[in-house]
């Protein structure tokens, strides 16, 4: 294990993939995974060998159990579990087409009262803050939590708190439209209130990790330096693209780096979560200060080894690498540097 540790703040919840080309809702047969952007990213971390911290919120249910369960196999630290009797765990519906990638379509389990990762609790978090920040380096985070009041509140003092201990913050902007309003939409493109919601967050990150047309909707531009020069603490900036090229600025050093494509396409469900994983974990061993021009393109391509492995087995968790993994795919690949 890895002596600095990282902790990841968010949702973790149940994604329930439909089969290929058809409704989660209603057809059969249906895949329950588990999922969550943070959850994933310390449960890939923690399988490479990163000492962990997960703080967030379970329904008391089968699901919240078995997940909780999963958490502790992975040796991760879940002091900050928190546990909600009144809330379910999450079910997100999610469609795919038969090239595997997947589309969001809302949810499953709600009784009336929201669901266990809308309600993390900031009080609670107080209490076990120092046993979850001990080593800690990174805290990693989404952008889902900022939708719900309760635990925006928790959001914010994890931010805050963190920035103030010395620990850097790693944000995936990670935009999902179903999460932020109350019917499901059609409209991909976040609203004004959105966007000024979540640009309002960023002046205390180091890294930011987001998708080309995420960089397009919330920035107006898909160039990392020119996202990076547009705040004031000229963070770190990695978009992705798919199978496309990578476009990033590491503590100012710039590039692209190609994509490492995985031999086949099952699911791409959690491979920007692994991908995630493999930026920090690389980022654990070197400061952003320290990263040179050579060193920023062996981290953006182990990052990409790490979501290529991911998109060849079904769900999030159960595909992701351990070392050796990416030790062998990048073996077998060009070097994906330009």
């Amino acid at each position: 294990m890895i002596a600095e540790g990282v902790i990841a703040f968010g949702e973790a919840l149940i994604d329930r993939l439909g089969p290929p080309g058809g409704d989660p809702s209603c057809d059969l047969p249906v895949k329950d995974c588990f999922g969550g952007a943070p959850a994933n990213v310390a449960c890939a971390l923690s399988r490479l060998g990163v000492n962990v911290s997960f703080i967030g919120s379970l329904g008391n249910d089968a699901f919240g159990k078995r997940f909780k369960e999963l958490l502790i196999q992975r040796g991760i630290n879940t002091v900050g579990l928190q546990q909600d009797n009144l809330r379910p765990t999450r079910v997100v519906l999610v469609r795919r087409d038969f090239g595997g990638e997947r589309f969001f379509e809302g949810f499953s389990e709600n009784k009336g009262l929201g669901f266990a990762d809308q309600a993390i609790s900031r009080e609670q978090i107080i209490k076990y803050w120092p046993m979850v920040t001990e080593n800690a380096k990174w805290l990693v985070v989404g952008t889902i939590p900022l939708a719900s009041e309760i635990s925006s509140d928790a959001f914010l003092w994890c931010m805050e708190n963190a920035f103030r201990a010395g620990i850097k913050i790693a944000l995936d902007l990670n935009w999902r439209p179903s999460f932020w309003r109350n019917q499901v939409s059609t409209v991909l493109e976040p609203t004004i209130q959105e966007k000024n919601q979540i640009i309002s967050i960023l002046k205390n990150v180091s890294l930011i990790k987001l998708a080309k047309e995420e960089a397009q909707w919330f920035f107006g531009t898909s160039n990392p330096i020119e996202i990076s020069s547009s705040l004031s603490q000229r963070p770190s900036v990695v978009v992705t693209d798919g199978s496309n090229p990578i476009s990033w600025v590491l503590n100012d050093h710039a590039g692209k780096s190609f994509a490492i494509s995985p031999s086949s396409v099952i699911d791409t469900t959690g491979a920007g979560d692994a991908f995630t994983a493999g930026l920090i974990y690389k980022l654990i061993s070197v400061d952003l200060d320290q990263i040179n021009h050579r060193s920023a393109k062996e981290i953006i391509q182990f990052a990409s080894a790490c979501g290529s492995h991911v998109c060849k087995s079904v769900g999030a968790i159960d595909a992701q690498p351990y070392l050796e993994d990416i030790d062998n795919l990048l073996s077998l690949s060009n070097g994906g540097i330009s």
